[in-house]
């Protein structure tokens, strides 16, 4: 039987809109994966300057990861943090190598199961990386499949070598405005 192998994964997301799809998706793929996760109240931003909280993120929470799955919602495009975690994965630095990247569009999310998604209405640094050539991250609807999430996560692990699109400036507030309405340039 030929087994796909368990990564380290990280796991970014809306933690005030889908802490209860993170936690799902943690308990649905058990042993499969190691958890990375960034956790309310791990790094306190009100004391710490913004590239502090990135070096962070990326030195203490991605760095042994090699697959960031970003988990999104309704709103996840808005967040400055899940930008800024995507934005770390895809570094490739001395200390820490790049990740791969997939996006998994939650039940909540307005275009779950269509045959297209809006791509403005997912965080863009994650858009900017599924839709180009050569495709370095990829996107799926939810599915409670272990077996079929293990292969996207190693498939996303595979990808890692390809050079992602990591131009966009990071956020540097979280974005306000409709949330139905997606971002724009």
């Amino acid at each position: 039987m030929n087994e796909t192998p368990r990564h380290k994964v990280f796991v970014s997301y809306h933690h005030g809109n889908d802490q209860h799809y993170k936690d799902l998706f943690v308990q649905m793929m058990g042993d499969d994966i190691v958890d990375r996760s960034v956790d309310d109240g791990d790094i306190d931003d009100t004391r710490v300057n913004t590239e502090t909280i990135r070096q962070r993120i990326r030195d203490e929470f991605i760095r042994e990861a090699t697959v960031t799955v970003v988990l999104v919602g309704t709103c996840t495009w808005q967040r400055k943090h899940v930008d800024w975690e995507i934005g770390s994965s895809l570094r490739d630095t001395k200390l820490n190598s790049r990740c791969g990247l997939l996006g998994i569009l939650l039940p909540s999310h307005w275009n779950v199961w269509e045959t297209k998604y809006n791509p403005h209405l997912v965080p863009p640094r994650l858009a900017d990386n599924c839709g180009r050539q050569g495709k370095f991250a990829a996107m799926y609807d939810w599915s409670e499949e272990s077996d079929k999430v293990r292969k996207w996560i190693h498939a996303a692990f595979e990808r890692r070598t390809m050079v992602p699109d990591n131009s966009r400036l990071q956020f540097r507030h979280n974005r306000s405005g409709d949330c139905a309405q997606g971002w724009r340039d």
